[in-house]
């Protein structure tokens, strides 16, 4: 293989590894533009359109326990206080579990609800995306992932939850949590400073 050629490879793949840019092909979600409607089932067995939640802010979960990056912040409670947090706001908190069978992070309906008891998780639901379509619709690409939708259907923050790509629970302190100044431009009535970062943490497991 030429050399030129080779770069080209090389380069391509890391775009595919690193993710594409949003686009709007295929219902697929792009900041700045309605969030695309999905339904899925819940660990308690429960059916969730994202559309019975018009009118509230809506927070998404990319979820693996599975994943150190993720555990980073459940083992600190640092995640649990944020669902509780802004649930008891009025915030809707969907988690959502897109491993397929066999890998890293998928657990069966029960599984999901003793570890939610477990580590006093406080999100709305669970929502279980074992076929990754939900996952592909919004390009989750780690857990954690973050998206944030507003009451009016608006997919207004896409990206990571801070600014410490780390597993280490110490890097919490002095982090710069997205969620949380995005939130708080939202509740104050401002515009977002920061409405896109690069996600960082465990692979989704389509």
């Amino acid at each position: 293989m030429k050399i030129s050629a080779f770069i080209t490879v090389l380069i391509t793949g890391f775009f595919l590894i690193a993710g594409s840019p949003f686009t709007d092909d295929h219902g697929q979600a792009v900041v700045g533009e309605k969030a695309p409607d999905f339904t899925l089932v819940d660990s308690h067995g429960v059916e969730h359109s994202l559309s019975d939640f018009e009118g509230s802010y809506v927070i998404l979960e990319w979820l693996n326990h599975e994943c150190p990056f993720v555990r980073k912040f459940y083992n600190a409670g640092e995640m649990q206080r944020l669902q509780e947090y802004y649930t008891e706001q009025g915030v809707v908190w969907l988690s959502i579990i897109s491993s397929r069978e066999g890998e890293q992070g998928w657990m069966t309906p029960d599984q999901v609800n003793e570890a939610s008891a477990e580590l006093g998780a406080a999100a709305s639901a669970v929502l279980i995306d074992e076929p990754g379509d939900v996952g592909r619709m919004y390009n989750a690409r780690t857990t954690p992932q973050m998206f944030i939708i507003t009451p009016d259907g608006t997919l207004v923050y896409d990206g990571a939850i801070d600014d410490k790509p780390t597993a280490n629970p110490a890097d919490l302190e002095g982090a710069h949590n997205y969620v949380v100044a995005a939130m708080t431009s939202l509740f104050n009535g401002e515009e977002i400073a920061v409405n896109t970062t690069r996600p960082y943490g465990c692979s989704v497991k389509y």
